[in-house]
């Protein structure tokens, strides 16, 4: 028989009957398509770790991955006179390639400093080979008992969307917690191969010819041999990697269901240890500096009424060591959605000698929820808001720097009250430090700019806010801060000429301009 003619016999391969053969195809592209959404979904989780979870990586992940996949439906067109056999090889290229996708562009991304190009070629070769399954299942289906097209089209079709529904839930809620992003990959892979190879050894073991079949034998040894080696040494493979990114030796990794957190420490040019905190890469603070980044953030808005006291982030609690100072605190509120995070600050011995075990005392309550969540359903008044969270510089952190929260901040803010919000370099990123206040003032507050120098980032901007009288900067601390006093607070709201604000916009939910500006600033 010729490439690309079909196969005059529609019978199933005996003794199994056409029932029972209709019944193992369809699981099988149950099972593939299962496999080709887990793919598309690590290669879309990988590069939301790596490089931020933005719109643009996503859709190009995305578009790229379907476009591919209708390429390789046509590439599957002269194939279909040895389906048998090509959907073997499919599924054996596709078991190496989709399994070992995490791990190879993680790689290309810690030695070679190379992701997006490696991201569109790993997205377009899984994508094709995708492509490829449902055509040659088809002509597989059809060859157990021809039937109407349209018949053969919806039954394939809703066992592929079925599997893809099931793939869909099974990575974020099995996988990814319980494997990791590099082995979850890897025994997927695995699956895969072995739905293919079990489809077609049963069903079509009279198709194949004996080379064929040892050839394929032999391949699918590889294949194990490879993939089950990738999953020995994947911790290994994972330490090394993540060690290649930082230039200080990692002390402590966690992976959570939100956010890749490290700790590094190394020695600090003044002899005394730093401890560095990263979260998806970004750092968070320097154990040497941190003292002046956390005063500038919390002393200036507990200046005024402080009874009741509410932290959105800050997860470290080294904010909430500085509000702790003040005897007259009555309660501290933390808001924070990483109860990873809060764990690593209650355990780890590193940041219990910074925070200086905060949250172990009794004032203080701590929620495990999404901020902008949170405040929709708060009706209760606090006296002074800390606003410590992650640079807006992915989409999912974006609406935390929207007028649309600032507007539930302000609704949650006590008479005479006060807010700050840290709001990153007025220096490095001056278009985005002034959005961030514009968006604040949209919001219905108003507001104070200022900024101090933080040495591991340089200089550092914050924004002071209140709702009913214009926010004053001043200091009311029961000991002298280390880094800031009243003078040098007074010139912390002065900007060089070329910083001033140079009329920024303002950052909505359904236009957040904020992550655009932050990726173009710090690019």
């Amino acid at each position: 028989m010729r490439a690309g003619t079909r196969t005059r016999n529609p019978v199933a391969p005996s003794p199994v009957r056409a029932r029972t053969a209709r019944i193992a195809l369809l699981l099988t592209a149950f099972v593939c398509a299962a496999c080709g959404l887990v793919y598309e979904l690590s290669l879309v989780t990988l590069g939301s770790y790596l490089l931020g979870d933005t719109a643009a990586q996503a859709s190009i992940t995305l578009s790229v991955m379907v476009f591919a996949m209708g390429i390789g439906a046509l590439i599957a067109k002269p194939l279909r006179g040895h389906a048998a056999a090509a959907f073997v090889a499919v599924e054996l290229a596709l078991a190496l390639l989709g399994g070992l996708s995490v791990l190879l562009l993680y790689a290309a991304y810690a030695w070679l400093n190379l992701y997006t190009t490696a991201l569109i070629a790993a997205a377009s070769v899984i994508g094709m080979l995708v492509g490829a399954e449902i055509p040659l299942l088809m002509e597989l289906l059809q060859r157990i008992r021809r039937q109407a097209p349209g018949a053969a089209v919806a039954d394939l079709f809703a066992a592929d969307y079925v599997g893809a529904l099931l793939g869909g839930l099974a990575f974020p809620f099995l996988l990814l917690p319980v494997f990791g992003q590099i082995r979850g990959s890897l025994l997927v892979g695995v699956l895969n191969a072995a739905a293919g190879l079990a489809l077609v050894f049963v069903l079509y073991r009279d198709r194949l010819t004996r080379p064929a079949r040892l050839l394929f034998t032999a391949l699918t040894a590889l294949v194990a041999l490879v993939l089950g080696g990738s999953y020995v040494y994947a911790d290994r493979f994972e330490a090394t990697a993540q060690q290649a990114l930082f230039a200080h030796p990692i002390v402590r990794h966690e992976q959570t269901r939100y956010q890749s957190i490290v700790l590094t420490e190394s020695l600090s040019p003044f002899a005394t240890p730093d401890v560095r905190l990263y979260l998806n890469g970004d750092l968070q603070f320097s154990s040497v500096d941190e003292y002046r980044y956390h005063e500038a953030l919390v002393h200036p808005v507990l200046a005024g009424p402080r009874a009741r006291v509410l932290v959105l982030g800050g997860g470290d609690g080294l904010a909430l060591r500085e509000i702790l100072r003040y005897p007259d605190v009555a309660e501290v509120t933390l808001v924070e959605l990483d109860p990873g995070m809060i764990h690593l600050a209650r355990t780890e011995p590193r940041l219990l000698a910074l925070n200086r075990h905060a949250f172990d005392d009794p004032r203080v309550r701590v929620i495990n929820e999404d901020a902008f969540a949170w405040l929709r359903g708060q009706s209760g008044r606090f006296d002074a808001i800390i606003v410590d969270l992650p640079d807006p510089d992915q989409t999912s952190i974006a609406k935390l720097y929207t007028k649309e929260f600032y507007a539930m901040v302000a609704q949650v803010l006590a008479p005479g009250g006060t807010v700050a919000v840290q709001s990153g370099s007025p220096f490095f990123a001056p278009r985005s430090f002034w959005c961030i206040a514009a968006t604040i003032r949209a919001g219905g507050l108003r507001v104070l700019p200022y900024h101090v120098d933080v040495p591991s980032f340089g200089d550092w901007g914050f924004v002071l806010a209140t709702r009913d009288v214009e926010p004053v900067l001043r200091l009311d601390p029961p000991a002298p801060p280390r880094s800031i006093d009243a003078e040098s607070l007074r010139a912390a709201a002065v900007f060089a000429p070329d910083r001033r604000d140079p009329g920024a916009p303002v950052s909505t939910l359904m236009h957040p301009v904020i992550v655009d500006l932050e990726l173009r600033e710090w690019r």
